[in-house]
C-alpha cells in the first residue's frame, strides 16, 4: 500500500462513526394443527423493503422492552419477548437530515399471542407471515438472513436453543 493510500485509509477510519444502536423483534407464531413456525415481516415505510420491527433506544426501557414496543407500534403484535438477544445485524440507514449511518440492530425473539386491530402505524406498511426460509430470501441484510436461519434451527431443536445464539459483538 502506498503512503498516500495508507494516509487516506487512516483519515477515513478517523472519521468513521460507531454504529447507531437499534433494537428489533423477531416475531413468530406456531400454526395450530401443522405446528409450522411463521415469522412476521413488514415493509419499511421509506424504501418498502422487507424488515422486522425495530427502533431506537428509549429512556427507562430495556433493549428487549423497546423491541416489544416497536413490534406493537409497527405491526400491532404483542406477546412474550425474550430478555436475551438472539444476535445482531447491521444495515445502512439514511437519516432525515440526509446523513448516512450504519445501524447495529440487536434482535430479540417475541412469541406473538395477540394481534391488535388498531395500532400506531396501521396502514403504513404491508405485513406477511412467512416461513424462516422465505423470510431469509426476502430481506436484504445478510446477517438478518442468518438470524432467520438460526431461529429456524433453534425452533427445530429446542433442546439446544440456549447454545444457539450469535454473539451481539
Amino acid at each position: 500500500m502506498t503512503l498516500l493510500a495508507r494516509l487516506a485509509s487512516d483519515v477515513q477510519l478517523m472519521f468513521r462513526r460507531p454504529p447507531r444502536q437499534q433494537y428489533a423483534a423477531l416475531c413468530y407464531r406456531v400454526k395450530g394443527k401443522s405446528g409450522a413456525v411463521e415469522v412476521l415481516l413488514l415493509t419499511s415505510r421509506d424504501t418498502g423493503r422487507w424488515v422486522i420491527p425495530k427502533g431506537w433506544p428509549m429512556d427507562g426501557k430495556t433493549a428487549y422492552e423497546v423491541a416489544a414496543r416497536e413490534a406493537y407500534e409497527e405491526a400491532g403484535v404483542r406477546g412474550t419477548v425474550e430478555s436475551a438477544t438472539i444476535g445482531c445485524y447491521h444495515y445502512p440507514k439514511v437519516l432525515k437530515n440526509g446523513l448516512k449511518v450504519t445501524c447495529k440492530v440487536q434482535v430479540y425473539v417475541l412469541e406473538v399471542s395477540t394481534v391488535a386491530k388498531n395500532f400506531k402505524e396501521k396502514g403504513e406498511r404491508k405485513f406477511d407471515w412467512v416461513s424462516c426460509d422465505e423470510a431469509a430470501k426476502r430481506v436484504n441484510e445478510p446477517e438478518l438472513r442468518d438470524l432467520f436461519l438460526l431461529f429456524k434451527r433453534r425452533m427445530a431443536h429446542p433442546e439446544i436453543s440456549a447454545q444457539m445464539q450469535i454473539p451481539a459483538e
